[in-house]
């Protein structure tokens, strides 16, 4: 096997599937390997390039067989999928992982290191959380309101509600029904800690991060979107303009054009949701809070032709190019002097 150059591996839990080919794309090897068996085969292997797609494991194996001196190559699944012959299986997906890898045309996914993957674990972990003090906090708010007590949308007027239950001279809540909803107070005051505590390890790892630091100087984001970009974007040299890197995160509109004539609709919401909706959500914060932004000729001119929502998507495209332009130039922003 020492005239493989290529070779396409399907990823799973337990069974991997490979498919080699030498430099006249031939089919060489192609075979079934247990988990225990990926790495011995790659290491009897001459240096080779391999493809695999950047789904669910896929960094770890990419860099573990960068270590035993492979060229890996992570390719989005949606880019693969052209390539499938005929019925989908686990060897077909292999040899159009294969085929996929050498097509000059392609476009890659860097491999992110093991210190990117924890900062994004905390991410996934702290968004976990949110949405199930969400889930309680709205189950408190319902079973409260069947006894008549009903308090205004927000996080913070929860606690209003908390106070209730926990009061215990409070005859407007039975006895058996308070013992219920101290349970789920319970509960969100517990997931609120936790929150907080994942909240102190971001703010650290953004202290250490330089890349981090220097996308928190940019009107709108903070530690938590500064530090879920660096983590997310590994080579902001992979993007060849700030356009590009807003397209990615979908915030530019969805295309249905044909016969030269272009039909434009809302966004396309490709890419990764998590960044997109970080983004939208403080382009709403800064259009509300931030004087600045409201003296802005821009935004001014934006608010009085499109809806706000409108306005707040533009808003977040273009930070996520101020975002790409910072990464990719090593400089932290530098404000422009609005003229009177």
């Amino acid at each position: 096997m020492s005239n493989i150059t290529t070779i396409g591996l399907d990823l799973a839990k337990n069974v991997f599937q490979v498919h080699g080919v030498d430099e006249t794309g031939t089919a060489v090897v192609v075979k079934r390997l247990r988990r225990s068996q990926v790495s011995g085969f790659f290491a009897s292997l001459p240096p080779c390039l391999i493809g695999m797609e950047a789904c669910a494991t896929a960094h770890y194996w990419a860099r573990e067989l960068t270590e035993l001196g492979h060229t890996v190559r992570l390719m989005p699944p949606q880019y693969v999928k052209a390539y499938v012959k005929r019925n989908k299986n686990d060897a077909a997906d292999a040899a159009a992982i294969c085929e996929a890898v050498r097509r000059p045309s392609m476009r890659f996914v860097p491999v992110k290191t093991a210190d990117q993957q924890s900062a994004l674990l905390m991410h996934r972990a702290r968004d976990l959380l949110i949405r199930q003090r969400t889930m309680l906090v709205n189950a408190l708010r319902g079973h409260m309101a069947e006894f008549g007590l009903v308090e205004a949308q927000g996080l913070h007027k929860v606690v209003g509600l908390i106070a209730i239950v926990l009061d215990e001279k409070d005859e407007r809540i039975p006895i058996l029904a308070r013992q219920a909803l101290k349970i789920i107070t319970d509960q969100i005051s517990e997931l609120q800690t936790r929150i907080s505590e994942i909240e102190r390890q971001v703010l650290a790892w953004h202290k250490d991060n330089p890349v981090s630091q220097r996308l928190a100087t940019i009107p709108g984001i903070g530690p938590i979107i500064a530090t879920a970009i660096a983590a997310t974007v590994a080579d902001a040299g992979v993007f060849r303009s700030g356009r590009e890197f807003a397209a990615w995160l979908g915030l530019v509109p969805r295309q249905s054009s044909t016969g030269g004539k272009a039909r434009l609709g809302g966004i396309s919401k490709r890419g990764d949701s998590y960044l997109r909706r970080l983004l939208v959500n403080s382009a709403h914060t800064v259009l509300l809070c931030w004087k600045a932004a409201k003296a802005d000729p821009w935004v001014l001119s934006l608010r009085g032709r499109k809806p706000r929502l409108v306005v707040a998507v533009a808003l977040a495209n273009k930070t996520a190019r101020i975002a790409w332009a910072v990464m990719s130039r090593q400089e932290t922003y530098r404000r422009v002097a609005v003229a009177a």
